[in-house]
């Protein structure tokens, strides 16, 4: 697998939904945040976002935005009209839609929320906020898929297999959104491991890692690799990937150690070995320092809290997608 595949093939997903918005007319909604993974699409009309500390946003259909740990935002025809708390005007509609007012404006919106671990992982490595224009070329396969979210969204109530067909297109839709962020031209030193996997040097050496996690490395050696000096290497590294080129072999290696522990007649120190550890002592310690707790002891602590990682945080599946639970 590439290293992209590789991250969300190990993404534990404690729930996940989208849902339909329309409004008309004057309106100004305010959403509130969600510690979680959201996106947003707006299928007609035009719309603005107005985020904490930053100025408005003008949406044009075709625009599609990612928000990581989403934090409270608005959502409005124009800018300078009052925002009202959505959750408290909105209308719930069947199958999965939201109503406001009319249906000049449209858009899709779903949420990921993320098993704790992986969401502290993952959500650390992505920019809060990624807008990506109907222009980008990347936007025309996002297009496909939202037509086709769209058309399970509107059709009707309890058609076969149109829960699991929604989560499916949910699930494109984010890594074709990723994937189109990771290919827009912006700064040298623009955070985000999305962005690190798309640099032609960094992103060379992330997939040398992912490729092969059991070797052992040395910021030398991982600086000849991208073509770099060494201090040039580590500091690009850190300014994209958010974590030094070891500090994130040891989270990653932690990663798939604590995935292959679900099974329980794995052997601790075969894992170790596989990982690049030199002793069973050694592999410990750095899973205790990343996950607080011995890797045998990991998977007993979560199973007395399964039945939160299975049962979703939200009240319903359209609040999964707009709303956190009341």
């Amino acid at each position: 697998m590439d290293p992209f595949s590789q991250i969300f093939s190990l993404l534990a997903v404690k729930s996940a939904a989208t849902a339909r918005f329309e409004a008309g007319g004057k309106w100004a909604l305010r959403f509130p945040a969600k510690p979680y993974l959201k996106f947003n699409a707006v299928l007609e009309g035009e719309s603005w976002i107005t985020l904490p500390g930053s100025a408005p946003c003008k949406l044009e259909r075709g625009d599609t935005f990612l928000m990581a740990d989403a934090p409270e935002f608005i959502i409005s025809s124009a800018p300078d009209i009052p925002a009202q708390e959505a959750a408290t005007v909105l209308d719930h509609l069947p199958p999965n839609i939201l109503h406001f007012g009319g249906k000049e404006t449209v858009m899709i919106g779903g949420g990921f929320v993320f098993e704790e671990n992986d969401a502290r992982f993952l959500l650390g490595m992505l920019p809060k906020f990624v807008l990506i224009p109907a222009r980008q070329a990347e936007a025309e396969a996002l297009r496909t898929t939202l037509s086709l979210l769209n058309a399970e969204l509107t059709s009707q109530q309890g058609a076969m297999g149109s829960s699991l067909v929604t989560r499916r297109l949910a699930d494109i839709l984010l890594v074709q959104g990723m994937r189109a962020y990771g290919m827009q031209k912006q700064g040298s030193d623009t955070q985000g491991w999305i962005r690190a996997l798309a640099d032609p040097q960094i992103g060379r050496v992330l997939t040398h890692i992912h490729r092969d996690l059991g070797a052992t490395y040395s910021v030398q050696e991982l600086a000849t690799m991208a073509g770099m000096s060494r201090s040039g290497f580590a500091l690009r590294f850190r300014n994209l990937v958010g974590y030094a080129p070891l500090e994130y072999i040891c989270h990653w290696r932690m990663q798939i150690a604590r995935n292959d522990l679900r099974d329980p007649n794995l052997s601790i120190a075969d894992l170790a070995a596989r990982l690049g550890y030199g002793s069973e002592s050694a592999f410990g310690n750095a899973f205790k320092r990343v996950f607080g707790t011995s890797p045998r002891a990991y998977w007993q602590n979560s199973d007395m809290q399964a039945h939160d990682t299975l049962r979703s945080p939200f009240t319903s599946q359209t609040e999964t997608a707009f709303f956190p639970a009341r």
